[in-house]
């Protein structure tokens, strides 16, 4: 009987991570003026025609089209404000309107031509061209949103243009999705933190601060909740006080065949294993599962593999669970500027550095798991499928780029 162990497929273990993943189910209103990098609640309705009214999109004159070519007398002049009796339909026989920008269109008139294309200007009359089409420069009463109409659904994340959709609609608040909650700890007897002394056998712990901020890059906040103790009993007692977080992100202590007390403590906390190893380079043993309602990813402990790590299965699941229906990774598209290899039998995680079209990988693909400086010298990851052996020079391949935008439907992000 074989004692070797099997590990997940890289693409199963992204189904099933986001596959157990459950969207929040707590809402809050909150003004729009708070609201950016939030997840919309629920769908948000047209409630005034946009545009309000007729209204002209230049500085010109309001004519009917069948006055084309003709010199008109202009009737009055509109502002944009105007309204009541100053914009009440009055023309006469050739006459026009001279009318400014974002200024209500009466109804006499169907199309606007702007100032600097007519000829003959005086404060009574002007010359109007004669080749126009109907209907140019007048914004029409609803044509760009009506009443009733979903202006974004829920779960899209609120950006500018969002806030300017909601203020245009004199929308103030917004129902959007309770921002969730996240623990990030770490493990390891040699770690210290950094206001700390740290000898020569001792680490400053990188990894929490690492994750901490890389969440805060996602719009996510982040608690450090400490360092699991070296110990079973005070790690369950540990692990049993974080139960009230949503989600709660390891670094360490799970490397498979290890005597792993932090697993242990999981577990006996009633974690319940989705998978625990991915046939994937760097990050192997990363494990994820749900310990009743909370969400656990447990990553292995170098800084590059958990950073790498967190990009790639963390992410997605983070945003899923934050209600956002663009949870997975956006592609960029290159080609590589020098050959190197990969190890063919597993997916490769490859960092590099994606600029005007290009891809350079990062020290030719040759760095350890455990190096930091790696992950400042790249902007973004390669993964290669299993097969992959060598990427060869002006190769086109597709990469993630770091803190890129997120995509509703999964993309192959394989060569």
């Amino acid at each position: 009987m074989s004692n070797k162990l099997t590990y997940l497929d890289f693409n199963e273990a992204i189904k099933k991570s986001l596959e157990i993943a459950q969207v929040t189910t707590l809402k809050e209103i909150i003004p729009i003026s708070s609201a950016l990098g939030r997840v919309v609640g629920s769908d948000v309705i047209c409630k005034k025609n946009l545009p309000a009214f007729n209204n002209s999109a230049m500085d010109g004159f309001a004519i009917k089209i069948e006055d084309a070519g003709k010199i008109l007398n202009i009737n009055k002049v509109i502002f944009a404000g105007d309204k009541g009796d100053k914009v009440k339909p009055s023309l006469w026989d050739n006459e026009c309107y001279k009318i400014m920008t974002g200024a209500k269109v009466p109804s006499d008139v169907d199309t606007i031509i702007p100032i600097e294309n007519c000829t003959d200007v005086t404060d009574k009359t002007v010359r109007i061209p004669s080749d126009l089409k109907q209907g140019a420069n007048l914004r029409l009463k609803g044509e760009e949103q009506k009443e009733g109409n979903v202006l974004f659904k829920k779960g899209e994340v609120i950006n500018s243009s969002h806030i300017t959709l909601l203020a245009s609609q004199g929308l103030m608040m917004i129902e959007v999705y309770k921002e969730i909650s996240i623990a990030v700890v770490s493990t390891g007897n040699e770690l210290k933190e950094p206001w700390q002394n740290a000898s020569d056998e001792e680490i400053y712990n990188c990894n929490s601060y690492a994750l901490v901020s890389l969440l805060s890059e996602a719009k996510f906040n982040a608690t450090y909740a400490g360092v699991i103790p070296d110990n079973l009993e005070e790690s369950i007692n540990f692990i049993s006080n974080l139960k009230t977080y949503d989600v709660i992100i390891t670094t360490g202590g799970i490397s498979i065949g290890d005597a792993d007390f932090v697993g242990e403590a999981f577990i006996k906390n009633g974690l319940q294993t989705a998978f625990h190893g991915v046939n994937v380079k760097p990050g192997r043993p990363i494990m994820m599962g749900k310990m009743s309602d909370t969400f656990v990813m447990c990553l292995p402990g170098n800084p590059l593999t958990a950073m790498v790590n967190m990009q790639l299965f963390a992410i997605p699941v983070l945003n899923k669970i934050q209600g956002s229906s663009y949870f997975y990774h956006d592609v960029s598209i290159g080609l590589n500027e020098e050959e190197f290899k990969t190890k063919a039998g597993r997916v490769n995680l490859v960092l590099g550095t994606l600029e005007t079209g290009g891809f350079k990988v990062t020290r030719k693909n040759k760095y350890g798991s455990g190096m930091i400086t790696a992950l400042y010298e790249s902007n973004c990851i390669l993964v290669t499928s299993e097969n992959t052996s060598i990427i060869e020079e002006n190769q086109s391949i597709k990469v993630i780029k770091f803190n890129n935008k997120l995509l509703k439907e999964q993309i192959n992000i394989f060569n």
